[in-house]
């Protein structure tokens, strides 16, 4: 029996129909579901984002920055807890990747978000963190 065939009337042809018609729909699923997939160079840029955002100094810095707006070093490091060599490797990271970007105002260097989308992540993460 061919797909477009109809069924007999006969209780086996009728499961057989059926079983076809939930194929039919999981294979759509999975071409839909390849379809949703990025090309490699957009995946390893979400990959690379994510990569920076699991690390709990990153993610701290990120969100201080994201509650200050523009700041610099040393007050990053003292909201953030950490030393000042330490948070500024993490920041030299994160402006190598494009999630931060910097100001001078004479010898000091602010730091802001430059990344929009990361920048809208974050503000959903403090608005809503019982979510997680």
């Amino acid at each position: 029996m061919h797909l477009t065939e109809p069924p007999d009337g006969t209780p086996d042809d009728a499961a057989r129909l059926e079983q076809r018609h939930r194929a039919l729909d999981e294979d759509h699923r999975v071409c839909d579901a390849i379809a949703a997939l990025p090309d490699g160079a957009v995946m390893h840029a979400w990959v690379t984002r994510f990569a920076l955002l699991a690390d709990p100094t990153r993610l701290t810095l990120l969100l201080c920055i994201h509650a200050a707006g523009e700041i610099c070093v040393s007050d990053l490091a003292v909201a953030a807890g950490l030393k000042d060599t330490t948070t500024s490797q993490a920041l030299r990271l994160l402006r190598a990747q494009g999630l931060v970007a910097t100001r001078r105002a004479g010898r000091v260097v602010r730091y802001r978000l430059a990344d929009e989308t990361v920048h809208a992540l974050l503000h959903e993460v403090v608005a809503e963190p019982a979510r997680l």
